[in-house]
């Protein structure tokens, strides 16, 4: 945001003006404070524009606000010293020049005398209200959702630095509070999605409140009564093994046993062994071995990535799937297991099958119910309440200082895509928190998220330090992020357009990469 500024005279000695600086600020800080806790916005901003025109030691002072940027009309104007006659004025001639230059570039503008300056002096409101002294700044960052406007000084003096300091901390806390009001009015019309599932199911270990986390809470719903087996698709990292617990604990086998196994990471030799008894080393009672099958008797077997059984365990879970009872090869006899199946694969097991790798008949009896579990990027609204959820675990679990995420921390952690989805994101964040703790840091920032790339030369590989796939993703982005809005003049709507995203996102992206125009 840049700030224009006329020629200022401070009189004061410079020790005396850091004083008046510095309590006059945690005078406005803590005024703005005491308003938080209004229940009209009216009377938050009236308020709030009497204690800015007194500070500044202005003669007039008005606050246009609009509820959202994108709306056309201002939904609060207060005014302070003006006459009813003026305030038509400010309405319709001010409200079209300064504030609306101010609205249209984000920027400050600050005259000595609008009556004399070549930028405002021959526009007909300003000749007729014989405007001196202005300073209009912008409330609401990088697309203004409001102004507040500042008219003439008791003392004749332009405004001076001091003041535009304290008019822009002013407009930098004024749009929270303007929030957190509207927030706390509008809290009983606002529905979580998750809401009404979470009061039926246990699924508090699953973060968020996104509308793809409800349909998936509603499919968990519907499987959760019934006895057959379910298959949870989705990419890695997305969560499935929170999802078939959740299943488990919100079913008639909760507080039975949950076992889970990886097939991913059983040497083929052991699947079977491992499912279904007779490993060496693992001796029941009895003397026999006893499997993962045994153990979840009356309960839940989760088997992780079961598209990388073995062909003969694959025979084996069939006939469990069919018959409710399977034989090994050590048997004479079937034995009876009362266990539900929930299994997961990230990768397609119509195409495993097409390969031979996967027998079609085990597939068939595994998809009786599928479920499908969504990516962080259908998620998009969770990124941040998860984040949020990971520094604060990783701080609990590791007895590490208290830290908060940044607010451009957060915003560079909803710009990424996050290939890896919930399992990267955590990954990130955690060991953010690490690098923060171990530094002395108050916060995580973004850069002890993601860290400048040190050089790791690859033998026989270029002479160049290799990226992460992480942080070849966020260069990619950015990349294209400049180049479309070069292209569309900084239209950001158009390059939003463009890019098939929310314009919301297309400037958080912006203020995530660091992102300028250019000047002309």
């Amino acid at each position: 945001m840049s700030v224009q500024r006329a020629d200022m005279v401070e009189k004061r000695k410079p020790l005396d003006r850091d004083v008046d600086r510095v309590a006059s600020e945690r005078d406005l800080y803590l005024q703005l404070l005491k308003l938080a806790m209004r229940r009209e916005v009216e009377s938050l901003l009236e308020e709030a524009l009497s204690i800015m025109v007194d500070l500044a030691e202005a003669k007039q002072g008005y606050i246009e606000l609009h509820r959202q940027q994108d709306d056309l009309e201002p939904q609060w104007q207060i005014s302070h010293g003006f006459s009813a006659d003026e305030i038509r004025q400010i309405s319709e001639h001010v409200s079209s020049g300064i504030i609306a230059e101010t609205l249209a570039s984000g920027d400050v503008v600050s005259t000595q005398s609008a009556q004399l300056d070549p930028r405002f002096r021959d526009r007909t409101s300003v000749k007729a209200s014989s405007i001196d002294a202005v300073l209009c700044v912008p409330i609401g960052g990088d697309m203004p959702r409001g102004a507040l406007y500042l008219q003439g000084r008791h003392d004749g003096e332009p405004f001076g630095l001091h003041v535009h300091e304290l008019a822009l901390l002013f407009a930098h806390h004024l749009g929270p509070l303007v929030d957190s009001i509207l927030e706390r009015a509008d809290a009983p019309k606002i529905t979580d999605p998750t809401a009404i599932y979470r009061e039926q199911l246990r699924v508090d270990a699953m973060i968020g409140r996104s509308g793809a986390l409800a349909h998936l809470f509603r499919n968990i719903g519907n499987v959760v009564p019934l006895a057959v087996s379910v298959l949870l698709t989705g990419e890695s990292g997305t969560g499935k093994r929170l999802v078939a617990k959740a299943i488990h604990d919100s079913g008639p086998r909760a507080g039975r046993p949950f076992v889970e196994v990886n097939c991913a990471a059983l040497p083929e030799p052991m699947m079977e062994f491992e499912l279904f008894g007779r490993r060496p080393g693992r001796q029941h009672k009895n003397g026999e071995s006893v499997g993962k099958v045994s153990l979840a008797h009356g309960g839940t077997l989760f088997l992780r990535e079961v598209a990388a059984l073995a062909r003969d365990a694959q025979g084996v879970l069939l006939e469990l799937l069919q018959t409710g009872s399977y034989r090994r090869n050590d048997m004479d006899s079937a034995v009876e297991a009362d266990v539900r199946i929930i299994a997961s694969s990230s990768i397609d097991l119509e195409q495993a099958v097409h390969r031979g790798d996967f027998r079609e008949d085990l597939g068939i009896r595994l998809k009786v119910l599928p479920i499908r579990v969504p990516t962080l990027y259908e998620r998009r609204a969770d990124i941040g309440e998860l984040a949020l959820h990971f520094v604060d675990e990783s701080i609990r679990l590791q007895g590490l200082p208290l830290l908060e995420l940044s607010p451009g921390a957060l915003r560079a952690i909803e710009a990424v895509e996050w290939p890896g989805n919930i399992g990267q994101l955590e990954r990130v964040v955690r060991e953010g928190v690490v690098r923060a703790a171990s530094g002395g840091a108050k916060q995580v920032e973004e850069q002890h998220l993601f860290p400048p790339n040190e050089s790791t030369r690859s033998s026989g590989g270029p002479d160049r330090g290799w990226e992460t796939f992480q942080q070849a993703t966020r260069r990619f982005q950015a990349e294209l992020l400049a180049e479309t809005l070069a292209e569309t003049g900084w239209n950001v709507s158009e390059a939003a357009r463009w890019l098939d995203i929310t314009r919301a996102h297309m400037y958080n992206l912006i203020k995530a990469f660091h992102l300028s125009r250019e000047p002309k």
